[in-house]
């Protein structure tokens, strides 16, 4: 299946100043966001207080929030847990805006007491049938732990992503990578800034998984760049790149649409859960996307690509050679 004209030449390469000039831009801006706005972190980083409730009877997950909400309990994270007649209730309760705030001379303990009745009795109100399992603090000490962790994986990931191109391509093609991830990501946290879209567990799965989703596209790229390399004996690097632009532009839009459609699909249908890990993907897959067309190729320009610098990886496998 084909979009676009698989021989067309669109020059993409000849406006790789403003590409690169607009992608600094947006990294700038980002970077500025982060820095002024920052996120708005969820409970899995702040802190709060968890309450497990159990129902006799089949439970709906928007009927919690709404007696909730009816009770003045701001912000409440409502998960099902294993079934429809178990919810866990996670929310930071009023204060100096720390998870677990007491009033003096009132612990942590007796603060998450009074939070957990103040819950069971709005839910009692609507149903009877609520009865509390458990109630528990979680400190914000926990959730730096997890910032901490998150920063962590993220930097290792890009890391190996690097290296593995390194091995595989060429260190050219490895830096342009990284550039590219550090790009994606920053512009996509720069986004969620921008909008304060609530940063939990699922917003920092979802980060990882756009740079894991922006670097298959950056691959596909970077093996059409090799393949035409070996294939083209005069042909100047500016035309190579745009010419692996554009036969992989179908692939690329394909690949980016579907999954924007199983993503858009989750957001309406996978329930609010899930609405942070949906709308981050989103992002990422456009920023990922335009990203490998506009601004991978033209960091490997930049960094003075050619055909010498691949041709000992071919040589060494004369099957890859002969191939088509």
């Amino acid at each position: 299946m084909e979009i676009f004209n698989h021989n067309s030449n669109v020059p993409f390469l000849h406006w790789r100043k403003i590409s690169i000039v607009i992608a600094i831009l947006l990294m700038i801006a980002s970077v500025g966001l982060l820095l002024t706005r920052g996120l708005n972190y969820g409970l899995d980083f702040t802190g709060g207080i968890s309450v497990e409730v159990k129902y006799d009877h089949t439970i709906d997950i928007a009927d919690v929030r709404k007696a909730l909400d009816q009770a003045g309990i701001e912000n409440p994270v409502v998960q099902s847990l294993g079934g429809s007649r178990q919810v866990l209730i996670r929310l930071q309760p009023k204060g100096d805006g720390k998870a677990g705030a007491a009033a003096p001379g009132e612990g942590a303990s007796a603060r998450a007491d009074k939070v957990a009745a103040s819950v069971m009795a709005a839910l009692k109100k609507e149903r009877p049938d609520a009865v509390e399992n458990s109630h528990s603090f979680v400190s914000p000490q926990v959730g730096d732990e997890l910032k901490s962790d998150g920063s962590i994986a993220a930097i290792f990931v890009i890391i190996g992503i690097g290296v593995y191109l390194w091995i595989r391509f060429e260190r050219r093609f490895a830096i342009a990578a990284l550039a590219t991830e550090v790009h994606d990501v920053l512009v996509t946290l720069g986004v969620i800034s921008l909008v304060q879209r609530e940063f939990d567990l699922t917003v920092l799965a979802s980060v990882l998984a756009v740079i894991g989703y922006s670097i298959n596209d950056k691959v596909v790229v970077f093996d059409r760049i090799r393949e035409l390399f070996r294939l083209s004996r005069k042909a100047e690097p500016e035309e190579i790149l745009n010419r692996s632009i554009n036969t992989t532009l179908s692939r690329t839009i394909i690949t980016s649409l579907f999954t924007g459609i199983t993503m858009a699909a989750l957001y309406f249908f996978g329930g609010p859960q899930v609405h942070g890990f949906a709308i981050t993907m989103l992002i990422g897959i456009v920023v990922g996307t335009l990203s490998s067309i506009f601004v991978a190729s033209p960091i490997l320009l930049w960094l003075g690509v050619s055909k010498k610098d691949l041709m000992p990886q071919t040589k060494d496998n004369p099957e890859l050679a002969r191939r088509p």
